[in-house]
């Protein structure tokens, strides 16, 4: 005589108080889980992609100098300017190039940053090309 002989042949146990688990709920109870939280978007903020800042050169800086020169003179007429700038990722190397067309409000030349009607700022170190859409 066994150990379990007594028990062997009886029926399955079924809960008579409530149903069953699905098969649905069941495997869920061992799917994957994150074992290091973060992971994840720590991976995928290392596959974004960002750009290098290029270099104006010497020619570009003239250029960016002159349309500088002729965005001071007509300040006070809070012109409309079309800018193209870097804006550094704050979170690794490199950055994005950005595309705005917008009123100028002012010029903080101690800072070197170029504030829009709108209320965006833009570091003059940072503009890679500007020019007023307005003139001819």
């Amino acid at each position: 005589m066994g150990e379990y002989d007594d028990i062997i042949n009886l029926p399955h146990y079924e809960p008579k108080h409530h149903q069953r688990m699905s098969m649905l709920g069941r495997a869920a109870q061992f799917a994957p889980f994150a074992a290091v939280a973060g992971h994840d978007a720590a991976i995928r903020e290392e596959g974004r992609v960002t750009e290098e800042w290029i270099d104006p050169g010497d020619t570009g800086r003239s250029r960016l100098d002159s349309a500088m020169a002729l965005l001071m003179a007509r300040l006070p007429e809070r012109p409309l300017v079309a800018i193209d700038y870097f804006l550094p990722d704050p979170h690794k190397a490199g950055g994005s190039y950005q595309h705005v067309k917008a009123r100028v409000k002012r010029i903080d030349e101690l800072e070197r940053l170029i504030e829009l009607a709108d209320g965006r700022t833009i570091m003059i170190d940072h503009v890679s090309r500007l020019w007023l859409p307005e003139l001819p």
